[in-house]
């Protein structure tokens, strides 16, 4: 569904119409000066774009780098020191 563009003033003065479209119609644009300032979108689209994939572990171990013999070495510096 294509989205509707709404200037900053029709998006104040129609707020509740833009949550009910966001709701039903998908994703509705806020402009500025005619440039995009904001995108609204349902709780529920937000939800699901938002939602984690995974975790770190996940990602480490679908790395294509794994198994493929690479070292990194850590550097031994010691920090600096810093007169407080």
């Amino acid at each position: 569904m294509a989205d509707q563009r709404w200037t900053v003033a029709e998006a104040k003065a129609r707020f509740s119409e833009l949550i009910d479209r966001a709701n039903a119609k998908g994703p509705q644009t806020i402009t500025r000066n005619g440039r995009t300032a904001a995108v609204i979108v349902s709780a529920e689209e937000w939800e699901r774009k938002s939602r984690r994939k995974g975790n770190l572990a996940e990602f480490f171990a679908a790395s294509p780098l794994r198994g493929s013999g690479l070292v990194v070495e850590r550097a031994k510096d010691r920090p600096r020191k810093v007169d407080l």
